[in-house]
């Protein structure tokens, strides 16, 4: 399979994993970089370069905020994310829309429930404009 339709297919999630990781707490942009990986057994491999333009969306958003610690010692200042009620919120829309998405796909693929069912399932059909 070609690289580039793998990180298509990846691109579309990160916005949700990195509400869910914030979810449990506040945390710096190398530690979210950092526990995506080893929660993902390494699928998901971010560079900063792609991780801080979600978070300064986000933050522009009202999904999250953040602050800059204070410095100790020879330690330098920190950004920290925390979400934001709205990206509780959000995250919450996002994690049905997934259940619904994946059975459908899933259906579609021959792996699962067909579509009417994926979408019963969580409460009736929603359609997903791409």
């Amino acid at each position: 399979m070609k690289q580039k339709y793998e990180q298509q297919m990846k691109k579309g999630v990160l916005e949700m994993l990195v509400l869910r990781l914030l979810s449990e707490g506040e945390k710096y942009g190398y530690q979210l970089i950092s526990e995506l990986k080893e929660k993902s057994g390494g699928m998901f491999l971010l560079k900063e370069g792609t991780l801080y333009p979600i978070l300064y969306r986000m933050e522009d958003d009202g999904l999250v905020v953040s602050r800059w610690s204070e410095p100790k010692g020879k330690e330098v200042s920190k950004k920290y994310y925390r979400l934001a009620q709205e990206g509780q919120d959000t995250l919450a829309g996002l994690k049905g829309l997934w259940e619904v998405f994946s059975r459908t796909v899933d259906g579609i693929l021959g792996h699962g429930p067909d579509r009417s069912a994926a979408g019963n399932a969580v409460g009736g059909n929603q359609e997903v404009s791409v």
